[in-house]
């Protein structure tokens, strides 16, 4: 175990973040397990904690595994690779987003009420989640930030597969980590003594804080 939970491992990966204190920053969590994550970041640089909301595509026989990803606004980012050894068609593609974006928007609306989405434009974007697995959701996250104006976009995860981080290098302007190695083997869940399963009530009330 490297944190004793979410919030701890945001207080270690903060440190790593205070070089861009003093900048037009907002830092974006990935919900449910990115907003303790993001929240101690957030507090460490005097910025403003709000939400993004990508979410995996999973892969219909064997749900812990993603092929992709879709954001609130329904656009689909796709693991090229995986969806080719899978053989989904479009049209079985197009079925698992559109599952997928109404529980984004469940979630947009259960944390964010009908507030307007946050001002990316011209700001030093931080998105946070707790570990990467494939990579592809923070992608998604970092394509949408830059979609919406964001001058610099920084991904925050305290742990990720070698693999993962480099795929994300490719869109992010960084990729902030604290433990970062090759492995055959990768469990976010392994980093971490308390890694419970988060309720939509916790997230709003770190939210309600900001």
């Amino acid at each position: 175990m490297l944190f004793k939970d979410r919030m701890h491992a945001g207080e270690e990966l903060a440190k790593k973040l205070l070089k861009y204190k003093g900048e037009d920053i907002i830092v974006l969590g990935i919900p449910r397990g990115g907003v303790p994550i993001g929240y101690p970041i957030a507090k460490a640089l005097d910025a403003p904690l709000d939400l993004i909301i990508p979410r995996k595509l999973p892969v219909p026989w064997s749900p812990e595994v993603g092929f992709g990803a879709v954001t609130s606004t329904g656009e689909v980012t796709l693991n090229p690779d995986i969806v080719s050894e899978l053989q989904l068609t479009d049209q079985e593609i197009k079925e698992i987003a559109g599952k997928v974006l109404e529980e984004v928007k469940r979630r947009m609306k259960a944390y964010r009420g009908n507030k307007p989405l946050p001002d990316l434009k011209g700001k030093t974007v931080i998105i946070a989640d707790d570990g990467l697995a494939t990579g592809y959701t923070m992608i998604a996250a970092v394509q949408a930030a830059k979609r919406q104006g964001a001058k610099k976009v920084i991904a925050a995860v305290p742990v990720s597969p070698r693999d993962a981080a480099e795929k994300v290098r490719k869109y992010a302007d960084e990729v902030v980590t604290i433990w970062e190695k090759p492995t055959f083997s990768f469990a976010v869940a392994g980093f971490y003594d308390d890694f419970h399963d988060m309720r939509d009530a916790e997230v709003t009330d770190l939210l309600a804080e900001f």
